[in-house]
């Protein structure tokens, strides 16, 4: 019987001793930084972008583009979302946020973000395309972080490339 007591009496213990660390390190955790992270926009410098009749559905391909990027932010725990495809903004509307001079700052903290999130697929040809994430402070309009990769691929591997940009470039960076 002196050695159960002995025993419970140490659990009891290793718990005391370990219960204010979890409460430690939960009170420590930064909060997720909100984001506002507006549709990807496509700018399409392909030799293909004059022809007639593509086959392709750009809309659809930016919009698995665009929630890939919210996807892969909100899992990372380091931001909460906020999805700003549907604001109402001209700039927005017009898939124009790339040419607006960081106007995305102002629509996003009007949404109660504390930053700002935009990316541009560029597609150079049928196989290699370029994409450009750029995050702003929502208060001040400075960027806080552009970064930049090419991809191989068509269509159907934009998102993917955009979650490895994400993955690999924007989130080890502190901003």
């Amino acid at each position: 019987m002196n050695g159960h007591w002995f025993r419970a009496a140490a659990q009891i213990i290793v718990l005391a001793l370990t219960v204010p660390q979890w409460v430690v390190s939960a009170r420590d955790a930064p909060l997720p930084v909100k984001i506002a992270v507006f549709p990807f926009e496509l700018e399409d410098l392909s030799p293909s972008a004059a022809l007639p009749g593509k086959t392709s559905n750009p809309a659809a391909t930016m919009e698995k583009v665009s929630a890939a990027a919210r996807q892969e932010l909100a899992e990372s725990g380091r931001y909460a979302v906020i999805d700003g495809s549907n604001v109402a903004a001209k700039p927005v509307t017009e898939k124009s946020l790339r040419n607006c001079d960081g106007c995305e700052a102002g629509i996003a903290a009007q949404l109660g973000a504390q930053q700002a999130l935009i990316g541009v697929v560029s597609k150079v040809t049928q196989t290699d395309y370029y994409v450009i994430i750029r995050i702003r402070d929502a208060q001040t309009g400075k960027i806080l972080a552009q970064e930049e990769a090419n991809f191989a691929g068509d269509e159907q591997g934009w998102a993917s490339g955009v979650r490895m940009l994400i993955r690999h470039q924007v989130l080890p960076m502190k901003h």
